[in-house]
């Protein structure tokens, strides 16, 4: 079916983007970003007769290549361990849906919260935050190496599949929510406020102010599917029990409600209803507070989110201490555990033999990575390779590694 594009020139309208509502569904907030009054696209398109901008920029990280890698990068487990643990797309999928329902409950838009959730995780290299540290370590000579930053540097610059244009030419606030959707730029995200700084030659992102209430969901979903989906990953790996969670904050509230056994005996149905109760007990919380905030601050348009000097998205302080202390759990109790820690030291060798050998050898990457590399500067062919690094899967990162070495971990 053809698809024929509005004029460049066509001030789009509400009923353009399918606005109009449905018996029981209830208009955006006035605080709600919108994609009528968008800050436009870098580089000027038409707009699209059937999306809105939001929906077109959801779109465009879905049909990336970038997004797709997403398959067969870590989570947690290693792809190969089992066919059932989360990797990085199957967990911004999660991420995704839970923004939706945070955005539909509070009003805003939909379509945005849902963009920012899919890219979050874009520019995550092979093995996960391991893969991360050694990638960072590696080019600690050349500006280091930040997964925000790279995600940010895929959609302004790296993906190259439009005629027109390098990137993804998403909108002003896609981009912004992508900069700032852990608020305000500091002194810490120096490789973030490099890029910002960068797309600011076109129009500011405001880096020192806090984007839209829509990235604040993203960021915020994210934290309650990492959360319970990496206790639900290592309770059925085996590194956990449900009894484990007994005394945790609201795990341990979540597991002695249960019916049954909650031990070692516990199966699959006992493990999921824990987590499907705390995915419900966090978005609740999520959203009673952010109503209560919303409702003092009492904010008339998107700036006023931005401007408001605090986020206006949050959790009670009483859910903030609770997830804080799941955090630190998980982080003894499973990132720090010896099965996971042995296989992601070796991970991480296997990222920084690859920097190191194709940053001494171009003609260990293909070809068009070869070319691209001959006519550039130490510093800036460093940064080459770790986009060539950072863009393999875990299983394309263990072949290449094969390739080039004579010895190779088996991650298990």
């Amino acid at each position: 079916m053809a698809i024929h594009l509005r004029p460049a020139e066509h001030t789009a309208r509400p009923a353009d983007y399918g606005a109009s509502l449905k018996p029981g569904e209830r208009s955006p907030a006035e605080y709600a970003a919108s994609a009528i009054a968008s800050r436009g696209r870098m580089h000027a398109e038409p707009e699209c007769t059937t999306r809105s901008p939001f929906q077109r920029d959801r779109d465009r990280v879905l049909h990336s290549t970038p997004f797709r890698r997403l398959t067969h990068k870590t989570q947690v487990f290693i792809y190969h361990e089992g066919d059932h643990y989360r990797t990085r797309l199957t967990h911004s999928l999660e991420v995704a849906q839970i923004a939706r329902t945070v955005a539909r409950q509070l009003r805003l838009d939909e379509d945005l919260a849902e963009t920012l959730a899919l890219a979050h995780d874009l520019g995550h290299p092979p093995f996960g935050h391991a893969g991360e540290r050694a990638l960072d370590a590696a080019m600690s000579a050349h500006g280091g190496f930040d997964h925000n930053a790279q995600s940010l540097r895929i959609v302004a610059r790296l993906e190259r599949k439009y005629i027109p244009f390098d990137g993804l030419n998403l909108t002003w606030e896609s981009l912004e929510g992508l900069a700032k959707h852990n608020g305000p730029l500091t002194a810490a995200d120096n490789a973030v406020a490099k890029v910002v700084a960068r797309i600011g030659v076109w129009k500011s992102l405001a880096p020192e102010g806090y984007a839209s209430a829509e990235a604040q969901v993203a960021s915020l979903a994210d934290d309650i599917a990492y959360v319970t989906h990496d206790i639900d990953d290592a309770l059925r790996a085996g590194l956990l029990r449900l009894g484990d969670l007994a005394g945790r904050p609201l795990a341990g509230d979540v597991v002695r409600g249960l019916p049954g056994p909650t031990g070692s005996s516990a199966d699959a149905r006992h493990i999921y209803e824990a987590t499907r109760r705390m995915i419900t007990a966090m978005i609740a919380d999520l959203v009673a507070a952010s109503r209560e905030r919303l409702a003092r601050l009492d904010p008339a348009s998107p700036d006023d989110i931005r401007n408001a000097g605090t986020a206006m998205i949050a959790f009670s302080d009483a859910m903030t201490r609770d997830i804080l202390g799941l955090k630190a759990f998980l982080f003894a109790a499973v990132y720090r555990h010896e099965r996971v820690m042995r296989v992601m030291r070796d991970a991480e060798r296997v990222v920084q033999d690859l920097f190191r050998r194709c940053l001494a050898d171009a003609t260990a990457m293909p070809p068009n990575w070869q070319q691209a590399a001959t006519a550039l500067a130490p510093r800036n062919r460093a940064r080459l390779v770790s986009d060539y690094v950072a863009g393999m899967t875990d299983r394309y990162a263990l072949a290449e590694h094969r390739r080039l070495f004579d010895a190779t971990p088996e991650l298990r």
